[in-house]
This record gives structure tokens, sequence and C-alpha cells, in this order.
């Protein structure tokens, strides 16, 4: 006679043997799970108490992600079981239910297991910590990047507010201290007016590498390249060198570099091979030019998608900016971070100054950072909230425009795992905020930032064309955000994690 289960349904032998083998996956899953925690237990003591459950939840979802269980999923969705699909913020509670389902008592848990409610409950008052109360759940906060004619119009400013802003971005990569000054308080100013709340982000500058052609003063430089074209990558205070030369604003970069490694110029529109090594000289030859004119312009960025520097994310520049920073920010972006200690550092230094330091949101811009996210999220997780922006600009030059799709995915997992707040940036409706007239693809990007806690837009001539349209758009988007199913292939960011040895500093 058919065995019977407690979904009420007759069981064929074929499915029964089916049953058999998903228990023993689910029940292999557990195991991995629980030799995570066990292996990164040193590291859990660590973590701050409200972020215990989130950094054992990630580790779950690292063990999850380490084997191909595509084929269990398929077997559960034919089942008619959870396929453990948009598990990423309870994953041991989901494996748990599917194993009741099945009539199978699950393994004791060392602590209370997150379930998804819980999960769901810490991203959001982690989002509203550092973003503010959303006026609709449905959709995210948005941020809006600052430029210096709003240090002075009040009136706009007060429109932003109006419009749909949350958060007010100030890039400290630009302007001065007056100027951010200014911008504060018109922000002040303008909430104090309309009585509409507005968190302040600032971005540190982080160690941007640009080019930097020498010539006539007061005359703007370049350099016209072309494919297989040969010039030099050199220090500044190099004058010993011979025909085309580019020189690099950081020092120290060169001296890193190796043969065969690619180094990127102008949002990547240049890619170029390293040919020979010279001492403190690059021999570059051009691999290709994207851009409508050949050419590299003076202060463009360079990157180093193949290459691993030994400098600081937390520049000299950035040491400076920080007691204005803790003194004006609700939190702070931390730009081009890659390594944990690079984490530890900044909470240092923003400790020095006040004991309540603004939050920290680590941007994701470069490959290493995207190979080393789980680490840096468990760092981050010494503090009660943190943040992280998916910085889509630099980030799609390292890795290549082909994998950006896959890539901003994952972040977006991972972070849902450790319930951390994710910011979706860079050129969003970019065309509408430039021209006026947004472009179809621009649309579709805008809708698939429904999945992130915020959306940053940049600054840009139609500000408020650019809010109300991301509005609609993300309200016409908000009840689809969890639709799709997805299949579980092996993260390769698992596999690294898994392999790793990590303390926290």
């Amino acid at each position: 006679m058919p065995a019977k289960n407690n979904l009420n349904l007759q069981v064929s032998d074929n499915q029964e043997s089916q049953f058999k083998e998903m228990r023993h996956q689910l029940l292999s899953l557990i195991a991995k799970m629980t030799a995570a925690e066990k292996q990164f237990a040193p590291v859990l003591k660590k973590v701050h108490p409200s972020q215990q459950p989130s950094a054992v939840n990630l580790l779950h979802y690292m063990a999850l992600r380490n084997v191909d269980i595509r084929s269990l999923q398929e077997t559960l969705h034919i089942n008619g079981l959870s396929s453990l699909a948009s598990s990423e913020s309870h994953v041991r509670w989901q494996v748990n239910a599917v194993l009741n389902r099945i009539q199978v008592t699950p393994p004791a848990a060392k602590q209370e297991v997150t379930d998804f409610f819980a999960a769901q409950h810490k991203r959001h008052e982690r989002a509203t910590a550092l973003f503010g109360a959303r006026k609709n759940n449905d959709i995210p906060t948005i941020m809006v990047t600052f430029d210096k004619e709003l240090s002075w119009n009040l009136p706009m400013v007060k429109q932003l507010l109006y419009s749909g802003m949350n958060v007010a971005r100030i890039n400290c990569a630009h302007d001065d201290e007056s100027v951010w000054q200014a911008m504060v308080w018109n922000i002040k100013k303008a909430v104090k007016t309309t009585g509409i709340p507005c968190k302040i982000y600032m971005d540190l500058a982080g160690p941007k590498i640009r080019t930097v052609i020498k010539g006539k003063p007061g005359k703007k430089h370049k350099l016209h390249v072309q494919h297989q074209h040969h010039f030099t990558l050199a220090e500044t205070d190099d004058d010993s060198v011979e025909g085309p030369v580019i020189y690099c604003s950081q020092k120290g970069i060169i001296q890193q570099l190796h043969e065969g490694e690619r180094v990127l110029f102008d949002d990547g529109e240049v890619e170029t091979i390293i040919e020979k090594m010279e001492g403190r000289k690059a021999h570059l030859r051009v691999e290709r030019v994207s851009g409508k004119k050949p050419v590299i312009k003076e202060s463009k960025g360079i990157n180093f998608p193949d290459s691993k520097f030994t400098i600081s994310a937390l520049t000299e520049f950035d040491l400076q900016c920080i007691p204005f920073v803790v003194k004006n920010a609700d939190t702070v972006g931390f730009s081009f971070v890659r390594q944990p200690l690079e984490v530890y550092e900044l909470q240092q230094k923003l400790k020095e100054h006040t004991g309540s330091p603004p939050g920290i949101i680590l941007k994701i811009e470069t490959l290493e950072a995207v190979n080393n996210l789980p680490l840096l999220l468990l760092q981050g997780m010494k503090n009660k909230a943190f943040g992280v922006m998916i910085a889509r600009g630099d980030l799609a030059v390292e890795i290549g425009i082909e994998r950006l799709s896959e890539i901003q995915d994952e972040i977006l997992w991972i972070c849902e795992a450790a319930h951390t707040p994710a910011i979706w940036a860079t050129q969003v409706l970019e065309s509408l905020n430039k021209s006026g007239f947004a472009s179809r693809s621009e649309g579709t990007d805008a809708a698939r930032s429904v999945m992130a806690e915020c959306v940053m837009i940049n600054k840009g001539a139609h500000l408020i064309e650019v809010l109300e349209s991301l509005k609609d758009i993300l309200k016409r988007s908000g009840g689809h955000r969890i639709k799709k199913r997805y299949l579980f292939r092996p993260l390769h960011i698992a596999q690294r994690f898994l392999s790793s040895t990590f303390k926290l500093y």
C-alpha cells in the first residue's frame, strides 16, 4: 500500500524514494550549516549582540551556497514544497519547515533560529536607522546626490523633500568643507520648514586614482590613443619618461603592478595591458578604445581590475574629513573598501571622535570587495547597524558589464542573508536626469532597484522629474519583488569564504 506523508497525498514508491533523498540532502545541508557555525565560532563571539542571529544566518547561507542544490530544488518544487528560493533571510528556518512537512524532526539548533518574520523585522529596523522611516513600505527610500547649487538654493532642497527625497548625499570627493556646511545648513532648514525628515549621508573620497597629464599651465591636456598604440604610465615625480606618458595621481601604485595585468581609463572606455614593467614605469599597449573620441583626458579615473594593492582605502584626506563627517552626518560611505582590516580602522577612527558614530555604508566597487563581501559584512556586524552600497560605476569597470547583473544580484542575496540594508546606486534614470528623457532600459533598471532598501540618484538638471518617475516606477514594481524563483548553483563567494581563515579586528 502506498505510503502517506503529512501533505495527505498518496505517494508512489518512486515518490517515496524522492522523499527519502530529499530528507538526506536537507539533513546534510543542516550539518554543513552547523559546521560553519563551529568553524567561525570565534568570529561570532565578536559581533554586536544584536547582530548575532544575522551573523549565524549569513553563515548558514554561505553553507547553503557552497553546494549545488539545483536538483534538490527541482524535486522540492515538483512535490509542492518550498524550493528554498527567497529564503536568504531565514535559511535554517526554511529548511526546518520543509523537513517538518515531510515528517522529519530537524536536529536541534545551538541557538534560536531566525524565522521569516524576525528577519523582516531586523532588516526594516536597520534600514530605518540608516535611511529613515518609509512612507510606503512597498518602495525603498530615495537618496539624492547634492551638487554645489544645493548649497545655496533652499527652495530646491525643499522641493526635493516634497518630491520624495529621504536621504541627502554629500560627496567629499568634490567641493570643500565650506560648501558641505552650506549644504548641511540648507538640508536642516528645509527639514525644519517642511516638517519632512531627511538623513544626511557623506561619502569619504577614498583612493580614487586619476590621470595626470603634464603640459602648459591653464590648458586642458589629453593623450590621443588608438588600438595597439603604446604609452607609459609613470609616477608624477618621474620626468625621465620618453614618448607619450600619463602620470598616476596615487603614489606607490605602479610598483605593485605586474606584466599581463589590465589598466582601464575613463570608466573603462580605454583598455590597456601591461607589456613590460620597468621600475616605477608601466609600459602599456592599447587593447580597446570604446569612446567616441580616442583620447584620455586629465583627471579621468584609472582602474586596475587584475591588481592587488597594499594601499589603505582610508586616505589622509579622508582622515581630515572625519571630524566634519562625525559632526554632521547620519551615515558615512566608505569608498573603495577591500579588506575587513580597513573597516576596523574606520570603526576605530569614528569612535575616537564620538561615542555615537554615524552608521557605516560599505561601498562595493571593486572585484576584491565582492570576493571579500561575507568577511566585510561580519566585520561591519561589530556595529549595531551598517549598510552596503552596490556602487555599480567602478564595479562595472572592474568586473565587466557582462557580469554586473549577476554580481549585483549576488550582493543583494548575501546582504539579505546578513539582514544588512543595501543601496542600489549609480546611473539610476541617468539619461532622464541629464536630458529630461529616459531610455527604455533605464526604466527596467529602475524597477529592479525595488529589491534594495534604498535607491541613489546622481546629481543632474532634472532631479524633480527623476524623483517623480522613480517613485511611480517603484510603486508599480513593489508588489512583484519576490515573484521569481531562483536556482542555487554554488557561489564562488561562498566557496572562497568557507575555505578562508578570518578573525574580527
